[in-house]
C-alpha cells in the first residue's frame, strides 16, 4: 500500500468510520508532514496514522525528526506543510477541537511553580472542561504515589514525581491520542513498572499512543507497530514480523537489529536504486493486539495537556495547547533529538 493508499484509506475511515463499527476513526492521520528550520529538512513528506487503542512506536537516531514531529502534531509548532487530523478534527482548521482529544507528555515536565499538585489536577480539569474529575484525580494520585504531596508546589517537586504529575494531568480528561517523548526518564524503577501499567490500561480502553523513545526495549515490549524515520522520512513502518520478512535483520531478530539495518540502508554512500532502498510495509488500521512477541501483556504511554494554556484559560480560542502540567514554553526551533 502507497502513502497515498494510506491516506485515502484514514480519510474516509475518519469520515465514515462513525457509522461502521468495523472501520473504526483514525485517531490521528498525519498527511505529507513536512518542517524545515532554515537550511535543514527537519521533517520530509511524513505520512502515518495511528487507530484508537494502538501504540505507535516512534524511533529513529539523533536528528531524525522525532520531536519535530511531535510538536507539530501537538500544535506546539505549526504547520508549514501537510496535515494533521485528531479524531476527525484537522489541527489547521479546528484546533481547539482538535487538541482538546490530545495530550503531550515531554522528557522535561515544567509544573506550574505557584501551582500544588492538586490546583495542577484542578487546573487542567478546567481546561479541558471535565465536571465530575475529583475521583479520577484522587485515583492517579494514588496510582503514581503522589496522594501525599497534594499540596506540594510544582517548583518543590523532584525530578521524578514532576514526571508522574505529567502523567496525572495527561490521564485525567481521557484524552483519545497521547504523544510520549521519552517519557519514562527521571522514573525509578516502581515508578516505570507503575507508569508502563496505567499506559497499558489507558490503551485498552481506547486511547492511541505515539511513544517515541531511545530505549529500544522499551518500544518493542510496547508499541503494536513501529515507525522509524532517519534523516527527516520514514524508513519503515509496520510490525516487527514486517520488518523482518522485509529483510529488515535475521528472522527472530530484536528491535535493534531491526533498527540497525533500516537506518544503515540510508546512510550507504552511493546513490540507491529503488531496489535497495527500504521496503514499506503496509500501514493499514489493525486492532492491537497488547501483547509482545512473548504473548506477555505489555504497557502503553499517555500524556500531559497544553503549557501554553496557562495564560489562556480564560482567553480560550484558537491557541489552546495540550501540555497542561508544564508552564507556557516557547516553540524550539531547533533540530530534535
Amino acid at each position: 500500500m502507497t502513502v497515498e493508499d494510506e491516506l485515502t484509506a484514514g480519510n474516509a475511515s475518519a469520515e465514515e468510520g462513525a457509522a461502521s463499527p468495523r472501520a473504526p476513526r483514525p485517531a490521528l492521520v498525519v498527511g505529507h508532514l513536512s518542517r524545515s528550520y532554515d537550511d535543514l529538512q527537519a521533517v520530509s513528506d511524513l505520512s502515518f496514522s495511528v487507530a484508537p487503542g494502538e501504540i505507535l512506536g516512534l524511533v529513529g537516531p539523533n536528528g531524525a525528526g522525532k520531536t519535530t514531529t511531535l510538536r507539530t502534531v501537538a500544535g506546539v509548532l505549526p504547520l508549514q506543510q501537510g496535515s494533521v487530523t485528531i479524531d476527525g478534527h484537522d489541527l489547521a482548521s479546528e484546533p481547539v477541537a482538535a487538541r482538546s482529544q490530545l495530550a503531550w507528555v515531554t522528557d522535561n515536565p515544567e509544573p506550574f511553580e505557584s501551582l500544588t499538585v492538586a490546583e495542577h489536577l484542578e487546573f487542567t480539569a478546567s481546561l479541558y472542561g471535565v465536571d465530575e474529575w475529583r475521583e479520577r484525580a484522587e485515583e492517579l494520585l494514588e496510582r503514581f504515589e503522589l496522594a501525599e504531596k497534594r499540596d506540594t508546589l510544582g517548583h518543590e517537586l523532584s525530578r521524578g514525581m514532576q514526571q508522574k504529575l505529567a502523567f496525572c494531568c495527561a490521564w485525567l480528561h481521557r484524552p483519545g491520542l497521547v504523544l510520549m517523548d521519552e517519557p519514562l526518564s527521571g522514573l525509578d524503577p516502581r515508578g516505570i513498572r507503575s507508569a508502563r501499567d496505567a499506559i497499558v490500561e489507558l490503551a485498552e480502553e481506547g486511547t492511541a499512543v505515539v511513544l517515541s523513545s531511545h530505549l529500544l526495549e522499551l518500544i518493542e515490549a510496547l508499541a503494536d507497530r513501529i515507525l522509524i524515520l532517519d534523516g527527516g522520512r520514514r524508513v519503515f513502518s509496520g510490525t516487527l514480523d514486517e520488518a523482518r520478512h522485509a529483510g529488515l535483520g535475521a528472522e527472530g531478530g530484536d528491535l535493534e537489529e531491526i533498527f540497525m539495518a533500516a537506518t544503515t540502508v540510508r546512510r550507504r554512500p552511493a546513490a540507491l536504486s529503488e531496489a535497495d532502498r527500504v521496503p514499506q510495509s503496509s500501514e493499514v488500521d489493525r486492532k492491537p493486539s497488547g501483547r509482545d512477541a512473548a504473548g506477555a501483556e505489555v504497557a502503553r504511554d499517555s500524556a500531559t495537556p497544553g503549557p501554553e494554556a496557562a495564560g489562556q484559560a480564560s482567553g480560550g480560542g484558537d491557541e489552546m495547547t495540550p501540555r497542561a502540567t508544564t508552564k507556557p514554553a516557547a516553540a524550539d526551533e531547533s533540530a530534535d533529538s
